[in-house]
């Protein structure tokens, strides 16, 4: 997805270049508490329109042939031949839990191939449709790419089945060449890993091909381009095709540091590196983690804000006076001649959706679902078997042009874009629905599991789609009633008393006038009404900007 690459707080002479921007984390086997392997993807662009893709499994006649759109933009791209036969899938995930998910890194510029017919978005949703395996899916993208043309510019994809799961990275070979050069790498069982817009896989085994594929050209390649003129063992793939500099470090690899630092001791070793400082202090593809990691953990790791660390977007003043953890674009600015740009954190308000695949062993794999901004949104579970798409996360349920009243991503856009007026306030309340519904969710699989083991497999498909239909259109009511609520408690700047909290509104259901603190008197009039004002770095902050003027004499 498209992103704007973001550097220091103090840019150090170095200016900041739009391109793409997306977060991947993986979590392996045994690196999780349920043994599930888990992707997870923030498709972050200030354009994209958040919405449920869903391809329904097919049979074609002979000779069929599929039209190709470029994903990010629906460009026709041109038209390829179809399968015999194709998957069922659902966003990210197919029906046999197979998982790929991305970031593009870009690369180098002329290698991009604008008479490719297969960009990287319909890379994933073709491949979906066609494998059931991690390695199928490399081979199939191979393939796709290599037969057909590249149009896209360098991606890193993350991969995963049951299993294993696999970090694939693939840049094409320029106007003049049709494939592409890529390395795939197992990460081994019991470690995580990562990958956010900048290429991290660098030397690799030549001899391994349990746990490493890789183009035969890929070094021969990067040698005839000039990009690198060692030897064989030493060759590093994202040095030769994405090479590092300080943008890459603090707007990219921070990401990865910021997710690794979560789980793993010893990770702030690699500070001067996430901040852009030591190169040559590069962090692992892998690390182990320091225990099991919940999915929940997972879900909560993707609403960093870089909070705790030299990073934190939550503190400085440019987080105003509720401590607001975003800034606007453009992300960089100029005074006196210097340049400065703001972090550009895991959580980001240009989500379109954001999701968690969880592959598990011998049970119907997960499509964990959000839209909009992660930190103030949350998850639903979609069965990846489903026969049903609900209504509110469904395709063309609306656009970026068109708002519908029905439409999920325009809801939590609404709560959300509300809750950037007082943030420190607003989002706490919106977290204990998140974290109620979440964990909720997390027990509520565990009982349909349960119940749909008791079925034959006909009916357990169409148990676990009304069941992933239903639970979407919960969190659709009570994020309805949710909006309402913070509009009631927080309008005007005030801040209205209540007898319970947010879950006694949004969860139970009880949205009358007794929630919150009346005068007594019978007519529906708030009492003990609450002007909280604005933080104390703030208030000095204005105090010291024009406090002669506002000082009371």
């Amino acid at each position: 997805m498209r992103k704007f690459i973001l550097s220091a707080i103090l840019l150090l002479g170095v200016v900041a270049t739009p391109s793409r921007a997306c977060t991947n984390f993986i979590i392996t086997r045994g690196a999780s508490t349920d043994g599930s392997i888990m992707v997870t993807y923030a498709a972050d662009s200030h354009q994209l329109y958040g919405e449920l893709y869903k391809h329904n499994a097919t049979k074609y006649k002979a000779g069929a042939m599929m039209p190709v759109h470029e994903w990010d933009t629906g460009k026709y791209l041109g038209d390829i031949p179809q399968v015999a036969k194709t998957h069922s899938t659902v966003s990210n995930m197919n029906e046999h839990s197979l998982i790929i998910t991305e970031t593009t890194y870009g690369g180098r510029p002329e290698l991009h191939n604008p008479e490719g017919l297969i960009d990287y978005g319909s890379l994933i949703y073709i491949t979906l449709q066609r494998a059931k395996t991690a390695r199928e899916a490399i081979n199939t993208i191979v393939e796709l790419a290599n037969t057909y043309g590249y149009y896209s510019e360098g991606e890193s994809f993350s991969i995963a089945d049951t299993e294993e799961a696999w970090i694939m990275e693939l840049i094409g070979k320029g106007p003049q060449e049709k494939g592409i050069v890529w390395v795939a790498r197992r990460i081994p069982d019991g470690c995580i890993s990562a990958h956010a817009n900048q290429a991290r896989i660098a030397t690799f085994p030549l001899n391994d091909p349990e746990n490493c594929m890789y183009a035969p050209d890929v070094i021969t390649f990067a040698r005839k381009k000039g990009y690198f003129n060692g030897k064989d063992e030493e060759f590093s793939f994202c040095d030769a095709y994405a090479p590092l500099d300080f943008s890459a470090m603090r707007g990219c690899e921070a990401r990865v540091w910021a997710f690794f630092r979560k789980f793993t001791d010893g990770m702030d070793k690699y500070l001067d590196y996430a901040m852009g400082h030591n190169p040559a202090n590069r962090m692992p593809l892998w690390v182990k983690p320091t225990n099991k990691i919940s999915p929940k953990q997972v879900f909560d790791a993707m609403r960093d804000h870089y909070e705790g660390t030299p990073m934190d977007m939550t503190t400085d003043l440019g987080a105003g006076g509720h401590g607001l953890a975003y800034r606007w674009r453009p992300m960089s600015w100029k005074v006196d001649e210097k340049t400065y740009v703001n972090e550009r954190a895991i959580a980001t308000q240009q989500t379109g959706f954001w999701m968690v695949g969880q592959a598990r062993p011998e049970k119907t794999g997960i499509l964990w679902f959000g839209v909009d901004d992660a930190a103030t949104s949350c998850l639903t579970p979609i069965y990846c078997n489903t026969t049903e798409v609900p209504a509110n996360f469904a395709k063309d349920n609306g656009s970026m042009l068109d708002y519908t009243h029905s439409s999920a991503f325009w809801l939590f856009n609404r709560v959300t874009n509300f809750a950037y007026l007082r943030y420190d306030m607003m989002s706490a309340d919106i977290r204990k629905v998140v974290d109620f519904w979440e964990n909720s969710m997390l027990e509520a699989v565990e009982r349909a599991d349960n119940s749909a083991a008791k079925l034959s497999a006909k009916s357990q498909q169409k148990y676990q789609s009304r069941f992933s239909v239903n639970m979407a259109n919960e969190i659709f009511e009570n994020w309805s009633r949710l909006d309402k609520y913070l509009l009631i408690k927080y309008v005007d700047g005030n801040v209205k008393s209540e007898h319970f909290d947010v879950l006694h509104y949004v969860i139970g259901k009880n949205d009358n006038a007794k929630h919150f603190v009346d005068n007594g008197n019978g007519a529906e009039i708030p009492d003990k009404i609450q002007f909280p004002g604005y933080n104390e770095k703030w208030k000095r902050a204005v105090a010291a900007d024009n406090g002669k003027i506002l000082e009371q004499k």
